[in-house]
């Protein structure tokens, strides 16, 4: 069986057990670990825990590059589709994971590092940017159509 399959049939032992979230969540945290691992120059193939270890904090703050890259002001939208309303869902995820050997974790690690790290609200809705500029004129005719000049 290829690696790839034993990972989904793991997965879906873990949807079964906990189906809080969806499984593209748990495809989006390894998206973000990985993400988040370049980000930070770790090297995930070191036999060194220190130059690959990635704490649940830098993991969070990962997932907030991460998923405004991605999806930028729907960020929201997916996570609550996805069944993750905060930053402790990332935590349960992340704790499903290593529980069922596909993360690993260190002695100081726990899902605690996932609590009260920051406000969603605040950091994908409050705080988003848009960064290009949109020229974009509309205007409406009495029939109520728009017009996109």
């Amino acid at each position: 069986m290829a690696k790839i399959e034993k990972v989904y049939d793991k997965l879906k032992i873990i949807l079964e057990k906990d189906n809080r979230y969806v499984i593209n969540a748990y495809q989006f945290v390894f998206e973000a670990l990985s993400y988040t691992a370049k980000y930070l120059g770790k090297d995930v193939d070191s036999a060194n825990e220190e130059e690959r270890h990635i704490d649940g904090r830098q993991l969070l703050e990962g997932i907030r590059k991460y998923a405004l890259d991605e999806y930028g002001f729907m960020t929201l939208t997916v996570f609550n589709i996805w069944g993750i309303k905060s930053d402790t869902d990332f935590g349960e995820i992340v704790f499903n994971l290593v529980e069922n050997g596909l993360m690993g974790k260190t002695g100081k690690d726990s899902r605690d590092d996932f609590k009260n790290v920051y406000d969603f609200h605040q950091v994908f809705n409050d705080d988003f940017k848009f960064e290009n500029t949109f020229d974009i004129k509309m205007e409406w005719d009495f029939a109520g159509k728009v017009k996109i000049k």
